[in-house]
């Protein structure tokens, strides 16, 4: 007589498993900084923004939105910069010119340190009233 070996059934056993419980939560609004708009104060318009600074000869590079001229008074604002000054002479690409127009990316010497980002406005002339 020949024995068969019987084949053992494995049962795997399930262990439960425990139930966790996820806190929902309200979907957070996104709040996305405000930006600051320049203020018109005294009549000062916005003429460019600062895109470089050379601090070993002082010169600023300008992105001009708005048409700016040799001899009128600017005004560089920013978090650490706030001072006036005549424009004495602009450059574009090494050559001197007179008038800036919009779009235009001009070299320009400041009395002080500016920084990226700073704010350009032109003031007003200033007529000498006669009285």
């Amino acid at each position: 007589m020949v024995k068969h070996k019987s084949k053992k059934k494995v049962v795997s056993k399930t262990a439960k498993r425990k139930v966790v419980k996820h806190k929902t939560s309200k979907a957070k609004s996104k709040t996305t900084a405000k930006v600051k708009s320049p203020a018109k104060s005294a009549g000062k318009m916005l003429v460019g923004s600062v895109v470089h600074f050379f601090d070993k000869i002082s010169v600023a590079v300008i992105d001009v939105k708005r048409p700016l001229s040799v001899g009128d008074t600017i005004s560089i604002e920013g978090p650490q910069t706030n001072f006036k000054q005549n424009i004495k002479s602009m450059q574009i690409e090494h050559s001197s010119i007179k008038t800036a127009n919009k779009g235009d990316n001009i070299g320009m010497k400041t009395n002080k340190p500016v920084k990226s980002k700073d704010l350009v406005y032109i003031l007003p002339k200033q007529g000498k009233e006669k009285h």
